[in-house]
């Protein structure tokens, strides 16, 4: 039995395929390549496929045997969403209903979701619990949040079971160096820091220096992408040992600041990043640190990666090898 995983060609859904195939996993991937990369799928069977084509996931579901389906498929933009937020709910909660009714025609009932922390909006409390209000504060946010709900209502009507992974900021590179962050425009901050490295941009930008946090800029959660991926095929292994549907954070408990990434940056690079402040972005909670007890407690999630420095060696290696991307060497 199959895998599928779509948006398999993203920066983290590329790292789920690669640890899927390092397990003997047969994988099945979709992605519409609008922000994937073909170079990124290090095996398996991939269709160029959107999720809203009915024809092209029916060619999916008939061609492959899958009792399982990963879904990263989402466009994932905070300050795009908040200009443009008809594109997010079309794609991504439009996209999400289009695979979950081919789910339930075609008898498929175990989907993991790639969720997000921007659920909660302004935590209130941290680290947050998954218990805690949703209260979006960006529609990137809302449309995760929708999607989250439709799946438990799914789950509820047609019997088809979940879990929802909620998490933060993704970093790293693959330990094979085959594969890692490439984005087109890029907005994360660790690549761009490391643009600077590379001489590919003057300075980063510290969008707001005046937040309630230590030293003003925003505090956010950093898993490497390696161990996120692990928590995914954990999350498939429990729904295929008949496991109840859940929600779990992702998180290592421990916020950096965008100061304090910029300063291990420059220890691990050896360059001095220069960074100017700018003013803040719309949306931008002031600090997002994840309790990932249940996710330890439930799908047995041990991650391997926790040092940020560790993390941003991995990255660097993959962009010093890869300075223009994929493709562009």
């Amino acid at each position: 039995m199959a895998i599928l995983v779509t948006g398999g060609a993203g920066y983290i859904g590329s790292h789920t395929v690669a640890a899927l195939l390092e397990r003997n996993e047969e994988v099945i991937v979709v992605d519409n390549l609008q922000q994937g990369h073909r170079e990124a799928v290090l095996g398996g069977k991939l269709y160029e496929a959107d999720l809203r084509d009915a024809e092209q996931m029916d060619k999916v579901f008939r061609e492959n045997e899958i009792d399982a389906v990963i879904h990263f498929a989402a466009n994932s933009l905070v300050g795009e969403s908040m200009q443009n937020p008809a594109k997010y709910y079309h794609n991504n909660v439009y996209g999400t209903l289009c695979l979950l009714e081919k789910m339930n025609q075609y008898g498929v009932t175990k989907i993991v979701f790639s969720s997000t922390a921007a659920t909660y909006g302004e935590p209130e409390q941290v680290p947050i619990m998954e218990d805690d209000r949703t209260r979006p504060t960006n529609a990137y946010g809302e449309t995760k949040l929708a999607m989250e709900n439709m799946i438990r209502w799914f789950d509820t009507a047609y019997g088809i079971k979940y879990v929802s992974l909620r998490y933060f900021n993704a970093a790293g590179a693959h330990h094979s160096g085959r594969i890692g962050e490439d984005h087109t425009p890029e907005t994360h901050l660790i690549p761009l820091i490391l643009q600077v490295a590379l001489g590919q941009r003057s300075h980063i930008s510290l969008f707001g220096d005046d937040y309630p946090t230590p030293d003003g800029t925003c505090s956010r959660d950093y898993i490497h992408v390696t161990d996120l991926a692990d928590a995914h095929i954990l999350a498939v292994h429990r729904l295929r040992q008949g496991g109840d549907s859940c929600v779990c954070n992702l998180g290592n408990g421990q916020g950096f600041s965008v100061k304090e990434v910029i300063e291990i940056a420059r220890k691990v690079t050896g360059h001095p990043i220069p960074a100017v402040v700018e003013a803040r972005r719309a949306g931008d909670p002031a600090a997002l640190v994840a309790s990932s007890a249940r996710a330890r407690a439930e799908l047995g999630w041990n991650p391997q990666y926790g040092s940020l420095e560790r993390m941003i060696e991995t990255a660097w290696a993959w962009h010093q090898a890869h300075p223009r991307g994929y493709g562009g060497q």
